[in-house]
């Protein structure tokens, strides 16, 4: 079909393929096949697009495709389909609750197999929830576990004193205030990490949660120098933040239902928690001279999720390497980390902060 072997055939040849062996496709996939060919106004068809989409990876110029030659077809939209099952429905919904183009809805719910599961973030709510369980059967308390005083003594939260200790850096995100405090970052967590993690796989919504669980511990160690640092807000805000930013670049093209009271609800689930952190922090600490736990994580959390978040979530299917943004982003947050690093070895001394005992 290429006898110059110049990567490219003819529209016209790939139509006659498809007439031929379109039986043999799945209709969904055939759909998309016909919207390529119809995008393609030059009258070739890149065989590196061809195996882009019968591997499902898409590149800009393929995505172009594929929306100028959807526009040519006669499909109904994705919402329309009758006849599905449970998991078809659940998969649709998860589609119209995050994507906010057709063309990528009816592709995901295409794609979708449910293999692998949304793994990552029920692996780790599950941590969180056993550690929390743990903790409070070993200090005899649910509510404010951080006025007992072995809560500190754990090896798992950031403490001032022991940053030398790098793995506190990710580990505090295990341990929480009491469970008041994790019940509102488990709920934000399944509720937007779930359907997130089904639509962008567990690599993207890790890569966003684990770079938030760093920046709220980084940036608490720079700008609250003497404060220690539990729980997951860093990752829960990262994720949060770059869903709600993701709708609201997206408002008219987003067709989930009731969006503008979800995301009132949103903001405001995370403002409460925000607040009970902030009022934690000025609350008069159970064991002075160390004060509470730090607020700032969350803060830390809410600008990765603006940057670097966004980026990956406004890129579904697409290289992210590809992306001069998501570069630029990336390459300000190492930056950040960098910074942080030599604020921790060398400024606490410098600065000569009177940082309160290990625990």
């Amino acid at each position: 079909y290429d006898p110059e072997n110049s990567g490219f055939i003819s529209t016209e040849r790939f139509r006659d393929l498809l007439a031929t062996h379109g039986s043999e496709l799945d209709p969904h996939k055939l759909e998309v096949l016909l919207a390529l060919a119809d995008g393609n106004s030059d009258g070739k068809i890149c065989y590196q697009d061809f195996v882009n989409l019968m591997s499902n990876k898409r590149s800009n110029s393929f995505r172009r495709a594929i929306l100028q030659g959807s526009r040519q077809l006669k499909g109904c939209s994705l919402r329309d389909e009758v006849g599905l099952g449970l998991s078809q429905r659940l998969v649709r919904h998860v589609a119209y609750e995050t994507l906010p183009r057709e063309v990528d809805r009816k592709w995901y719910f295409d794609s979708y197999t449910y293999c692998p599961p949304p793994w990552f973030i029920l692996a780790i709510t599950i941590a969180e929830v056993a550690v929390f369980m743990y903790y409070g059967i070993q200090l005899d308390r649910l509510v404010l576990q951080v006025s007992s005083s072995s809560f500190l003594k754990s090896p798992l939260p950031y403490h001032p004193q022991l940053r030398a200790q790098a793995w506190r850096y990710f580990s505090y995100v295990f341990m929480h205030t009491g469970i008041e405090h994790l019940s509102l970052n488990m709920a934000m967590q399944l509720l937007v990490g779930v359907p997130l993690e089904m639509v962008h796989g567990a690599l993207r919504i890790g890569l966003i949660y684990v770079c938030g669980v760093l920046a709220g511990s980084l940036a608490v160690s720079v700008t609250d120098m003497t404060a220690p640092v539990v729980g997951s807000s860093g990752g829960v805000y990262a994720l949060v933040s770059a869903h709600l930013a993701n709708v609201v670049m997206n408002w008219s093209g987003m067709k989930c239902q009731f969006k503008l009271f979800r995301m009132a609800m949103a903001l405001v689930c995370m403002s409460v928690e925000f607040g009970r952190a902030v009022w934690l922090r000025f609350y008069p600490p159970a064991f002075p001279p160390c004060p509470n736990p730090s607020f700032v994580a969350h803060l830390g959390g809410v600008l990765v999720g603006l940057t670097l978040g966004v980026v990956v979530l406004q890129n579904y299917e697409q290289r992210l390497q590809e992306q001069s943004l998501f570069w630029i982003f990336f390459c300000v947050y190492t930056l950040f980390v960098l910074c942080a690093v030599f604020w921790n070895v060398f400024a606490y001394s410098l600065l000569d902060v009177r940082i309160p005992p290990a625990p």
